[in-house]
């Protein structure tokens, strides 16, 4: 309940701590708390403390499961928030990896897409002659302007209706005045007019002086380490395109749509070419690429390796200069030793198995001596025997080994159950902590037996008071009725009050003895905290002198080795 609340974040102006091993006080304060906050926060449940401490789980579990809920509502609109100022905190100092790769492309596609614009930018054809007649309606312009560039528009059948409907109001050219006089216009005859009227516009235009045509000192090294065969359909390409552009030179010589056929068909070739270059260069990319991404993760390999080899290194170093140099010494030599060993027992088993193929090729031969000899019998009963004594002998080893190993184990188990100097001191640790919470419980519980004792005698008392009042107010008025009465209840109240004085001085007397010993007991208890104190100043310095003995000793070991 108090991590739900203090999760809530509701703003109370009370201390919720929840402590282990609280006192009783600490328990009732808290659950104080805890009740005075649950009205704040509007909860619908009602609960008292005495519940809570009484563990009256019909009465918690609703309210329990209403904090529940609000925390994880809490959490929610809260954890958003908290996330996206934290990254927004975090970007104002910090960057991540990806977004420097993206900065560093970005930079990159920008120069691209500004070469992209340039290379691919309209590029201007033909220009019109100065001489040439000039255009008068606003179609015939936009349409001589897309020719100088390359490019060809027809007119639209909607233009051709508006035209009618405007009564012919548009001012055509020259060459087309005839083809615009009729009332309809069928596709062909749109058609033909579309072809006069490129032909037309085409007559007062001269080719620009571009490098298309032309070959440079590249091109022609690049031709001539072509094959033979390549270099004719150049030479006849060349010879294609000369004649376009002689063609487009004079575009009066030649029909228009001869004109467009053959243009067309050099751009065929041209796509043709293109494409397969285009193939050819996909290939050759996603070869390099393949080869770049296992290059990448070769490279990302190496380079983790090459990390965890250095922060190894590092951490050794780290370790060689804390060390002591003696002891990097010892190290050393022994490493150098262990070296030495593995390679002399790579050449001693060697030498065991040049010696095993050596023996091996004795004991065939002597078999086939002692086959062609008919000697084979005793030699192999004398080898039976030697291997029975020899097993009996390794058995009898392996037993005496056995017990050997269970003789050293149980000492270990009787050495491991000695506790060591750092499982002592926690021992006396826990058994202090244990001793001090029992006798904390024990004055409690004694506490509460003296304060049991005390009213039950105060008890007593009041009801031997109220019984001798009883009896007193019982014979006041038979002891007033007459004077022997009187004087013998006279003489009944003196012995009463003397019986009363006795009693208090027998109290007295035995509150004196115990204040008598409850000073001898304090007088014992300094004495023994007097001693106790003793005690620790003493195992404190044996202590110390124990750690300089261990010290003087492992600098005498290291000067005598």
């Amino acid at each position: 309940m108090t991590w739900c609340i203090t999760t809530c974040s509701f703003d109370i102006d009370v201390d919720l701590l929840f402590q282990e091993n609280s006192t009783i006080g600490q328990k009732i304060a808290l659950t104080e708390k805890i009740v005075s906050v649950l009205p704040k926060m509007k909860c619908p449940h009602r609960l008292e403390p005495h519940q809570i401490q009484g563990l009256d789980f019909i009465h918690i579990f609703p309210v329990v499961q209403w904090l529940v809920k609000r925390a994880i509502e809490t959490r929610e609109e809260m954890g958003d928030y908290i996330r996206s100022y934290s990254i927004s905190q975090f970007q104002k100092t910090r960057s991540l990896p990806e977004d420097d790769e993206f900065m560093q492309r970005k930079e990159k596609a920008i120069k691209t897409v500004t070469n992209i614009f340039e290379v691919y930018k309209p590029q201007r054809k033909y220009k019109r002659q100065d001489g040439a007649e000039e255009l008068l309606d606003e179609e015939s312009k936009v349409h001589a302007t897309l020719l100088e560039y390359g490019r060809r528009y027809g007119f639209s059948r909607q233009a051709g209706k508006m035209e009618k409907a405007e009564d012919k109001k548009m001012v055509l050219p020259t060459g087309l005045a005839a083809a615009g006089k009729g009332d309809a216009y069928d596709e062909d005859d749109l058609q033909a007019a579309e072809e006069l009227r490129i032909k037309t516009l085409m007559t007062g235009m001269a080719a620009m002086a571009t490098e298309e045509g032309r070959l440079t000192a590249s091109t022609v090294g690049q031709i001539v380490g072509l094959q033979s065969d390549e270099i004719k359909q150049i030479a006849s390409e060349y010879a294609e395109k000369q004649s376009e552009l002689s063609s487009e030179e004079r575009p009066e010589r030649l029909g228009a749509a001869q004109q467009h056929r053959r243009k067309v068909a050099s751009l065929n070739k041209q796509i043709l070419q293109k494409t397969k270059l285009l193939e050819e260069l996909q290939a050759k990319c996603a070869d390099l690429q393949a080869g770049c991404s296992e290059a990448k993760k070769t490279l990302t390999e190496v380079k983790s390796y090459s990390d965890k080899l250095d922060k190894e290194l590092a951490a050794l170093e780290t370790v060689e200069s804390q060390a002591d140099s003696s002891i990097l010494q010892n190290l050393r030599a022994l490493v150098a030793m262990n070296e030495n060993l593995k390679s002399q027992e790579q050449e001693f088993r060697a030498h065991c198995r040049e010696e095993m193929v050596r023996l091996q090729q004795n004991i065939a031969s002597l078999k086939a001596e002692a086959e062609e000899n008919g000697e084979e019998k005793e030699p192999n009963k004398i080898i039976d025997q030697q291997y029975k004594t020899e097993k009996d002998k390794l058995q009898k080893i392996r037993l005496l080994l056995a017990r050997r190993n269970r003789e050293i184990a149980i000492l270990q188990r009787k050495i491991d159950e000695v506790p060591s100097r750092a499982e002592l001191t926690q021992y006396q640790k826990r058994f202090i902590e244990l001793y001090g919470q029992v006798s904390a419980t024990h004055k409690e519980t004694k506490q509460f037996f003296t304060l049991y004792n005390t009213l039950d005698d105060k008890k007593v008392y009041l009801e031997k008071e109220v019984n001798l009042l009883n009896s007193i107010h019982d014979n006041f008025q038979q002891a007033m009725a007459s004077s022997g009465a009187r004087e013998q209840f006279l003489r009944q109240m003196e012995q009463i009050v003397e019986g009363i004085k006795q009693n208090r001085m027998k109290i007295e007397k035995k509150k004196q003895e115990n204040k008598m010993r409850r000073d001898q007991l304090n007088d014992e208890y300094l004495e023994l905290l007097e001693k106790q104190r003793l005690y620790f100043k003493t195992v404190k310095e044996f202590k110390e002198e124990c750690r300089k003995n261990e010290m003087l000793l492992s600098k005498l070991k290291a000067s005598s080795s």
